[in-house]
């Protein structure tokens, strides 16, 4: 394989095209690869497509399970370059026996996904949607738009990491106070923003405001479950910009109801596979959690946008095919996943 690549272009199939990102995929690519694109996601179905390839690139809804791993690997694909920061969806342990190397894009727009989480909040707290709604309609009245200051309010912020950090800058210049849940606390952002670290139980039960900002992993799925929810305060706020089940949307929806959570912001959702990212206008799903969610007035929900930034798209494309030419070249690809640890 080395000895063939170095003879000629390295030939790719990019899963789960998004008409939007192939500009700044075919800028990226700078004719390095030979590159294909198709907007089917990757399956055990679709695996095919990529026969006679070298790499892939994948997208967080593909599936790269370890039976789709070795169709992949027995077509002599060993490369798999995921444009997103979470690799929840690709079992590493068999991409390593089946000789895959992965690679992800860890660090594109924190900015991107704290300013949506955090646009999330404000929409929520003043209802500015349901404003728009009625002054479309000539009603300009406010006694149902009543919000609350975002100062010295108590933000709980689940997960510290790049994306965390960066809500928990914005939320300090709001003055909030700021507190934190993370297995690996960050000494020098507590002592610059006066973030406190506690666990997760105090954390739910004195925030006015919980926004989640970590990885899918078997420890951190439905790590906000009917017991965390029961342990905070009445009418609090919960946004989620992560991965979708971290969340358990069931005891959400259960807790919006009974007024235990009093908003609810979602641009992720744990069954948002065939769902997000498609045009179901005319051909609407049935997920009656969803349709329960949409219909409550105290709840937005955002199709997994916010990464979506013009900086985060150029930074995604031209990071993915960073790392498939250091794969061709054969040089160490700085973002490859294989022998790095997953954790919260």
């Amino acid at each position: 394989m080395n000895n063939l690549l170095n003879t000629r272009m390295m030939k790719i199939l990019v899963y789960s095209l998004q008409d939007f990102e192939q500009p700044y995929l075919e800028a990226a690519n700078k004719k390095h690869q030979d590159t294909r694109f198709t907007h089917r996601q990757l399956t055990a179905a679709t695996a095919a497509l990529s026969e006679g390839c070298d790499g892939i690139s994948i997208f967080t809804s593909d599936d790269a399970s370890g039976p789709v791993l070795k169709k992949l690997a027995s077509q002599g694909i060993r490369y798999i370059a995921i444009r997103a920061a979470g690799y929840d969806n690709i079992d590493l342990a068999t991409a390593a026996q089946q000789g895959i190397r992965v690679a992800n894009v860890p660090a594109y727009s924190p900015y991107a996904i704290a300013e949506h989480a955090i646009g999330m909040m404000l929409a929520l707290n003043r209802k500015t949607i349901l404003a728009h709604q009625q002054v479309h309609q000539y009603n300009f009245t406010i006694g149902n738009l009543i919000g609350f200051d975002m100062h010295h309010k108590t933000a709980g912020i689940i997960g510290t990491g790049k994306i965390g950090a960066v809500v928990a800058t914005i939320l300090r210049g709001f003055g909030c106070r700021l507190l934190a849940y993370d297995i690996a606390p960050n000494a020098s952002l507590a002592a610059n923003l006066g973030l406190q670290y506690t666990d997760l139980e105090t954390l739910c039960s004195q925030s006015d405001i919980i926004t989640i900002h970590t990885n899918l992993t078997s420890k951190s799925k439905y790590l906000i479950n009917m017991e965390m929810i029961r342990m905070m305060k009445k009418g609090v706020m919960l946004i989620n910009t992560s991965r979708g089940a971290v969340v358990n949307t069931a005891a959400v929806l259960d807790a919006l109801k009974d007024g235990r959570i009093g908003y609810f912001g979602m641009d992720v959702y744990e069954h948002e596979k065939g769902i997000f990212f498609q045009d179901l206008r005319n051909n609407t799903p049935v997920d009656k959690t969803l349709d329960q969610l949409l219909q409550l007035p105290n709840v937005l929900v955002t199709p997994h946008q916010a990464f979506a930034t013009q900086e985060a798209l150029l930074n995604i494309a031209t990071t993915t095919f960073s790392n498939l030419r250091h794969w061709e070249m054969q040089e160490p690809c700085p973002n490859e996943l294989i022998h790095q640890v997953v954790s919260i």
